[in-house]
C-alpha cells in the first residue's frame, strides 16, 4: 500500500465518524444550521427587509420569507452582481456561478467564502465514504479525470464569474494535482468537441483510475477513446475502477457504459448544483443518496401534488414521509432564502435521511393532467431496454396534442445505440410500465383520452446537435428528458434528425 493510499484510508475513517455524528442527530443538526443562517444574515439587506431580527423559529421564518425561484429573487441577486455588499449575505460573494436557466436566461448564483468550502468538502467526503465503505483506496495512486467546464473566470465588479465546475477546478487539493487530468490548458478549451478530442489524446496512454462527469458527456469521451484506441475503455485503462457522476439518472446509460468499458466498475452518485451540494451516495449496497444536513443548508419540502396550489405546506425534516414526491426548498450560507431550486426528490430512508432525485418541477408532462415525471420515464425506459436488449444513448419525451389523425399521445424521441430486438414489444413494455407507475396516465389511456405512446428513432448525435443549437453542448448542461412543449421535437423534425420508419 502506498503512503498516499494509507493516509487516504485514515482520512476516510475520520470523515465517516464526522458524518455519522451529525446524521445520527438530524433534527438538532438542521436546527443549528438554521439558527446560524438567520443570525449571520440578520443585518443584510434581505435580512432587514424580512425581519430576521425577530425570527425565533422556523414558523416565524416561513411567515416572513415566501418561497421564491430565481426570477423572484432576481432584484437582490442583480444588486449583488453589481457590487453592492451585504445584500443576501454579509460582504460580497467570492464568485457567481453562471448557469443557463431554462426560462430565466443566464442565472448568477452567489458562492460565498462560507459556502465554497462546503462544495469542496462534500466532493471529498463522497470519495472518503467510498473508501470507508469498500476499503478500496487504490484509485488515489493513479490518474483522475474530471470532465468539467472551463476554469477561465471573468471578473465583474471585483467578483469572478464562471461555471461551477470551472470554479471548483481552482480548488483541487495539492496532493491530487499531480494525479489530475486533463491539463489546465486543455481544460480551458471552450469548444466541447475540440476539448474532448484533446482530452482523449492526453489520457489514452495514462493510468486512469477515476473518471468523473455527467454521464452523457463521459459517454462521448468513452466513444472517442474506443474509436481511437480500438479497444474497450476497461482494456485501455486496466486500473479504472471508479466512475463518479451526477446531474442525471445513470440507469438509462448503464448498459451502454458497460458495453463501452467492457466490464463493470464501481460508481458513486453525487447531487451537486451551483446552489449547493445536497447529497451523495455513501454506500455501494444502496442506490440512494445521503442528504447532507451539516453543510450550511437548511431544507424545507413541499409535496409536488400541492406545489402549484396557493395553500401548500412547507415541511421540515421531521415532518416528511417516505416515498412522497417533494419539491426541495433551500436556505443557504450563500444567501439563498426559501429558494426553489426546481429539483424534486423522495425519501427512501428516514434514519439516516436518504433521498433519490425524481426530476424537475418544471420538467414534466401534464398536457392532459397526467403529470408524468422524469423518474417514471427513466424507469420505464430501463425496463423496456433490458427486456428487448436495446441500448439507448439518450431520449426526450414530448406531448403530441394535435396529431394529424387519432387521439393525442406522448411521443418518445430516442437515440438508440442498439435497436430493440422487437420494436413493437419495446413500445408495449414502455407504455405498460408508464401505466403501471402513473395512474393518471393509465386513466387517460383507458378512458381513450390518449392513445398509447409512439416512438421516433433519431440519428446518432441528434440531441448533441440540439444542445449545440442552444449553446449548451458540454459542461454541466443536461438534455431535458421531459418537456411540456414541443421545442425539442420541433428542432429534431425540422432539422431532419428523425430517422424514417
Amino acid at each position: 500500500m502506498s503512503l498516499k493510499s494509507f493516509f487516504a484510508k485514515r482520512m476516510a475513517q475520520r470523515a465517516k465518524n464526522r458524518i455519522e455524528a451529525w446524521s445520527s442527530q438530524p433534527v438538532a443538526t438542521q436546527r443549528k444550521v438554521f439558527n446560524r443562517l438567520i443570525e449571520s444574515a440578520k443585518n443584510t439587506n434581505f435580512g432587514i427587509d424580512h425581519g430576521f431580527e425577530h425570527i425565533q423559529s422556523v414558523a416565524d421564518f416561513q411567515s416572513k420569507v415566501p418561497v421564491r425561484d430565481y426570477e423572484e429573487l432576481r432584484t437582490y441577486v442583480e444588486a449583488s452582481v453589481n457590487g453592492v455588499p451585504n445584500v443576501l449575505w454579509p460582504g460580497k460573494p467570492l464568485y457567481f456561478a453562471k448557469t443557463s436557466g431554462t426560462t430565466s436566461g443566464a442565472k448568477f448564483i452567489p458562492i460565498t467564502k462560507e459556502s465554497m468550502p462546503e462544495h469542496i468538502n462534500a466532493a471529498k467526503n463522497a470519495l472518503f465514504m467510498f473508501i470507508a465503505d469498500t476499503g478500496n483506496s487504490r484509485f488515489v495512486d493513479g490518474k483522475m479525470i474530471f470532465l468539467q467546464g472551463s476554469p477561465v473566470l471573468k471578473e465583474v465588479q471585483g467578483i469572478n464569474q464562471g461555471r461551477l465546475s470551472g470554479i471548483v477546478a481552482h480548488y483541487v487539493p495539492k496532493y491530487l494535482q499531480q494525479n489530475r487530468l486533463p491539463s489546465w490548458e486543455t481544460n480551458c478549451i471552450e469548444d466541447w468537441e475540440t476539448k474532448v478530442n484533446t482530452i482523449v489524446d492526453e489520457t489514452i496512454d495514462q493510468d486512469m483510475r477515476l473518471i468523473s462527469g455527467i454521464p452523457s458527456w463521459v459517454q462521448m469521451y468513452f466513444e472517442k477513446l474506443v474509436t481511437k484506441g480500438g479497444k474497450p475503455v476497461g482494456t485501455l485503462f486496466p486500473n479504472f475502477e471508479l466512475f463518479v457522476f451526477g446531474g442525471v439518472n445513470f440507469a438509462p446509460y448503464r448498459s451502454k457504459f458497460e458495453q463501452l468499458i467492457g466490464r463493470k466498475v464501481h460508481s458513486v452518485e453525487l447531487f451537486p448544483a451551483s446552489e449547493g451540494f445536497f447529497a451523495f451516495q455513501d454506500r455501494q449496497d444502496r442506490q440512494d443518496l445521503l442528504l447532507l444536513l451539516d453543510s450550511g443548508i437548511f431544507y424545507e419540502f413541499i409535496e409536488t401534488s400541492t406545489f402549484f396550489d396557493n395553500n401548500y405546506k412547507r415541511l421540515t425534516l421531521d415532518e416528511v414521509q417516505m416515498n412522497v414526491n417533494y419539491v426541495m426548498i433551500i436556505s443557504t450560507n450563500a444567501g439563498l432564502w426559501a429558494y426553489n431550486i426546481g429539483d424534486t426528490i423522495s425519501f427512501t430512508c428516514l434514519a439516516p435521511f436518504r433521498i433519490k432525485v425524481t426530476g424537475r418541477i418544471k420538467h414534466f408532462i401534464s398536457a392532459f393532467g397526467e403529470h408524468v415525471i422524469a423518474q417514471e420515464v427513466e424507469r420505464a425506459m430501463q425496463s423496456a431496454a433490458q427486456q428487448t436488449n436495446a441500448v439507448v444513448n439518450e431520449f426526450s419525451v414530448a406531448p403530441q396534442v394535435s396529431p394529424a389523425q387519432g387521439l393525442p399521445y406522448h411521443e418518445w424521441f430516442i437515440d438508440f445505440d442498439t435497436l430493440p430486438s422487437d420494436m413493437v414489444k419495446f413500445q408495449k413494455i414502455l407504455d405498460q410500465d408508464m401505466q403501471d407507475q402513473n395512474s393518471y396516465y393509465k386513466d387517460l389511456i383507458v378512458g381513450q383520452v390518449l392513445q398509447s405512446l409512439k416512438i421516433k428513432a433519431v440519428k446518432k448525435g441528434a440531441f448533441d446537435n440540439y444542445m449545440a443549437s442552444q449553446g449548451k453542448l458540454g459542461g454541466q448542461n443536461k438534455l431535458p428528458r421531459l418537456a411540456n412543449n414541443r421545442a425539442i421535437a420541433a428542432f429534431l423534425e425540422t432539422h431532419d434528425e428523425v430517422l424514417p420508419k
